[in-house]
């Protein structure tokens, strides 16, 4: 994608980075979620399941599932989903709205488990812990995707905080789209709306 294709004027007359296209479910997104700070174990953890469910897949596919993904994993909450069994795993590698992906179903229950073990005694250790590798905000806005980093040290340093604590589907690329999604990094290039 060269620079000047890096934004996109949308039906509303508004400039956005252009990975959102012409979908009204991404301009949603974009303009409501990413790049906003989030805090919590809880909704934390929801990210790493969705950006876990995203490898390898575009992210407005898991943005058209987040809402089965939720109701199928026990809207996230982290103790049910690390009591799940093999019967729960077969439930949901049969249920269609999810990313039926062995793999990454049996990471979402590692994922649960690693975090229970992390939060049990200490709520707001998931927050802590991936805060603590948010970079300072940058003093220049990125002006085109070319410029946007698919991972970056901070990344690469969460993604090996995380494995050391058992998490799975949690590579250096993984957690910086969490950074993004997170708010940790804002990435809205010059010209996004949502950079002003």
């Amino acid at each position: 994608m060269s620079d000047r294709e890096s934004l996109l004027v949308g039906p509303d007359g508004r400039a956005r980075c252009s990975w959102v296209g012409d979908d009204e479910q991404y301009r949603k997104y974009h303009d409501t979620e990413w790049g906003n700070p989030l805090r919590g174990d809880h909704k934390l953890f929801e990210k790493i399941m969705l950006e876990a469910f995203q490898a390898g897949l575009s992210w407005i596919t898991i943005l058209r599932r987040r809402e089965g993904i939720r109701e199928a994993f026990d809207h996230f909450d982290a103790a049910t989903i690390a009591g799940y069994g093999d019967d729960d795993i077969d439930r949901l590698l049969n249920d269609p709205r999810i990313i039926r992906n062995r793999l990454k179903v049996s990471a979402a229950i590692t994922n649960a488990r690693a975090t229970l073990e992390l939060t049990r005694n200490d709520p707001g250790a998931l927050d802590t812990l991936l805060w603590s590798f948010a970079p300072p905000p940058r003093t220049t806005r990125l002006a085109a995707f070319s410029d946007v980093p698919a991972t970056t040290e901070e990344s690469t340093a969460m993604s090996k905080a995380l494995k050391a604590r058992g998490f799975r589907f949690v590579g250096p690329t993984t957690m910086y789209a969490l950074m993004q999604s997170a708010g940790m990094v804002d990435d809205h290039l010059e010209g996004c709306w949502r950079a002003a």
